[in-house]
């Protein structure tokens, strides 16, 4: 069932390309009762519960072998209204409009919460990159940034790196987009690599500030690092970096996982030789530092901390009650469905928002956005000192909310997201 906000009337949608998903209807769940904390107009409301523009492309590419597959994406702009709308290009199977008009509404209030001048967007394409060769990956990815040619630029959509893409993806719509244009546009995208304009530090951004907001949540609640444990499900970017990043700062990861499997150490993995043994080309089940696990089971793991680190709605109504961690910084977008934050809320976990914890990224993406704009170069110290200044910042403001409103602390999170946007919306008005 579609979910109508309590503060709007209810309207027939003649195209309910997105409205269906079940993530889609999370995140309008979580919006509306948003509007039950804060006095929003009605019509803003509504405003916000749809995207600004969906563009759903197909893409003929020439595969290796010579067939022709056809491959179907989607670009979302959910807001225009903070300035250029910003988001990740996602590579999965699983990529539906649903997903991608969701994550492009979670990426306006993450903006909003750092007070970025972007508003949100989400991309992707719904393949298997890790079944597609590079030169089938590069012929896609340039195909894909000329079917939606019209709706990005610098001033108006800027692409990043997310699930199956990374730099390389960048810099190959880097190149087609200055090729259409005729000369170097390097701020049509960010997480691109340093040599083309790229920050310092863009690619371990997510994984930091996840790590910088699980600290201050320890030292709010009287933890020390050096005695704490951490389960990590998800090796990906944020998750390998976000493990790193605890371990040298005396964290115990005593589980994680990948697509392939799940491994446990009650004693603490070696993190540095697990990224060594998965650079030397081997899967992270086979880590002779620690014994196999099941992928599910190390949600319920006892530790100090979990972080969700790979897709959403991973922690449910099933799993919430059997949670045993003592904070949940969410590094993936969405993993926590309404269904089990009911459930978390009789709990003493402290959550740690997915739109607060994994807004490391967007940030440094607004540095590099930042710099190639105006030519300059950050080193990567101060690139590093600036996010966890901005990333410490997002979190007080979080927490002094949730304290002083006595709201769980998604629910303050977003008001303060929301809230930047509607107020924005209603300053500039309604054109014409």
């Amino acid at each position: 069932m579609t979910i109508v906000p309590k503060h709007a009337p209810a309207a027939s949608n003649p195209f309910p390309i997105f409205e269906n998903s079940e993530l889609y209807q999370m995140a309008c769940q979580q919006l509306d009762t948003v509007a039950e904390h804060v006095d929003m107009d009605r019509g803003v409301l509504l405003r916000l519960m749809k995207p600004k523009r969906v563009l759903v492309v197909s893409m003929p590419v020439r595969m290796d072998d010579g067939r022709t597959e056809v491959f179907v994406g989607c670009r979302v702009q959910h807001s225009l209204t903070s300035g250029p709308s910003k988001g990740g290009l996602r590579y999965h199977p699983s990529v539906d409009v649903g997903e991608v008009a969701s994550l492009a509404m979670w990426m306006s209030w993450k903006c909003g919460i750092m007070n970025l001048p972007f508003g949100g967007a989400k991309g992707g394409v719904a393949c298997d990159p890790a079944q597609m060769t590079t030169n089938e990956l590069e012929r896609l990815t340039r195909r894909f940034t000329v079917e939606v040619l019209s709706v990005i630029g610098p001033r108006m959509d800027v692409m990043a790196p997310d699930v199956g893409t990374n730099e390389q993806t960048m810099a190959w719509i880097y190149d087609t987009y200055s090729m259409h244009l005729g000369h170097a546009c390097p701020e049509i995208v960010t997480g691109k690599p340093v040599e083309l304009g790229g920050c310092s530090g863009r690619r371990e951004a997510t994984g930091r500030g996840v790590t910088y907001c699980v600290l201050e949540a320890l030292k709010e609640l009287d933890l020390w690092p050096e005695g704490a444990t951490a389960v990590v499900q998800g090796f990906g970017n944020v998750g390998s970096v976000t493990s790193q990043e605890l371990h040298q700062r005396g964290v115990k990861v005593i589980a994680t996982s990948d697509r392939y499997g799940a491994i446990h150490n009650a004693r603490g993995i070696d993190i540095p030789e697990l990224i060594r043994h998965m650079e030397r080309g081997k899967l992270l089940k086979d880590f002779p530092g620690a014994d196999p696990a099941d992928p599910d089971e190390i949600f319920t793991l006892p530790c100090t901390v979990l972080v969700p680190a790979a897709l959403e709605r991973v922690i449910t109504e099933k799993n919430a009650s059997r949670l045993r961690c003592r904070v949940l910084a969410e590094g993936a977008n969405g993993p926590t469905t309404p269904e089990a934050d009911e459930i978390l809320a009789d709990s003493d976990i402290f959550i740690i928002p997915d739109i607060l914890c994994n807004a490391g990224g967007v940030t440094v993406s607004y540095f590099e956005w930042v710099q190639d704009l105006q030519q300059l170069t950050w080193s990567e110290d101060q690139v590093n000192s600036k996010l966890k200044e901005l990333m410490l910042l997002g979190f007080h403001r979080v927490y002094s909310e949730a304290k002083s409103r006595h709201l769980p602390m998604r629910l303050a999170a977003l008001r303060l997201g929301v809230k930047k946007v509607a107020v924005e919306k209603i300053k500039r008005g309604l054109y014409p």
